[in-house]
C-alpha cells in the first residue's frame, strides 16, 4: 500500500493540514473539543493537545503565510477551546474562520479568535451561559467559579469580536429560544448582524481574504527594502 505524505498524515491524526509547499495551513475544529479527560472513542473530537503544538509550530513557519481555521462543532470543554482560541488569537501569521455547520458554545470564542471570521449562511451557532454535566457541589465557591468563567469567555467575545456587552448579555441569558435551556441559537446573518462574525462567506472568501492580506504584507516589506537601498545608496 501506498504510503501517505507526512502532510497526509497528519491530516488524519490531527486535523491540521499544512500542503506540501503550499502558503496556506488549514485547521478543522470538529465534533467535541477533548479537554483534560477523554471522551468515548465512537465521537467525533478535536484533541487540543494535538491542535496546540501544531499552532506553536505554524506560527513559527516562515513558509507558511496564513491559516484557515473550518469549524464545525458542538463545543466542548471550555478551558481547552478557550486555551485554543487564545493561541490563535495571538498569532501573527494571517488567520480567518469559517463556521459551516455549527459553532455552538465555546466554538463561539473560537469562530471569533480569527482576525477575519466568515459563515455560512445555513450555519448556526449557539449562544449560552457556561454549564456544567454531572454533579457539582452547591456552595458559594462553584457560583463564582462559573460566574469567573463567564467573565472570562465574555471578556474574550468581547474584545475580538463587534457585538456589545448588552447584546451578548441578551443572547446569552434568553429564555424563549431554547427548550429547557438558556440561551440562542442564531443563523448566519444574525450573527453578522449583532457583530459577532464579521461577514458572511465560505472557504473561498476566506482564501481571499487570507491571500491579500499576504500580498499587501509581501508589498509592505518590498517596499521597505526598496527604502533601505535607496538610504543606503544617498548614504554612500
Amino acid at each position: 500500500m501506498q504510503q501517505g505524505t507526512a502532510s497526509e498524515e497528519r491530516l488524519c491524526d490531527t486535523g491540521v493540514f499544512v500542503p506540501d509547499g503550499g502558503k496556506i495551513c488549514t485547521l478543522s475544529i470538529i465534533g467535541q473539543i477533548e479537554g483534560h479527560y477523554l471522551l468515548p472513542p465512537d465521537s467525533k473530537t478535536t484533541k487540543y493537545e494535538h491542535v496546540i503544538p501544531q499552532l506553536a509550530a505554524v506560527e513559527q513557519d516562515a513558509d507558511i503565510g496564513g491559516l484557515l481555521v473550518l469549524i464545525n462543532t458542538v463545543g466542548g470543554d471550555v478551558e481547552a477551546g478557550l486555551a485554543i482560541a487564545e493561541l490563535i488569537a495571538g498569532m501573527k501569521t494571517h488567520t480567518a474562520s469559517v463556521v459551516l455547520g455549527g459553532g455552538h458554545s465555546i466554538g463561539v470564542p473560537l469562530a471569533v479568535s480569527a482576525d477575519r471570521s466568515f459563515i455560512v449562511p445555513s450555519a448556526a451557532m449557539t449562544v449560552h451561559p457556561v454549564r456544567l454535566s454531572g454533579p457539582v457541589s452547591a456552595t458559594p465557591q462553584t457560583v463564582s467559579y462559573f460566574a469567573r468563567m463567564q467573565q472570562r469567555i465574555d471578556g474574550f467575545l468581547l474584545t475580538h469580536s463587534r457585538i456589545s456587552a448588552d447584546r451578548l448579555s441578551e443572547l446569552m441569558f434568553a429564555t424563549d429560544d431554547i427548550a429547557a435551556d438558556v440561551g440562542t441559537i442564531i443563523d448566519g446573518e444574525t450573527a453578522v448582524g449583532c457583530g459577532l462574525i464579521d461577514s458572511i462567506g465560505s472557504i473561498s472568501d476566506a482564501l481571499e481574504w487570507i491571500n491579500g492580506e499576504i500580498e499587501i504584507g509581501r508589498n509592505k516589506k518590498e517596499n521597505n527594502t526598496d527604502k533601505k537601498d535607496g538610504q543606503q545608496d544617498r548614504g554612500g
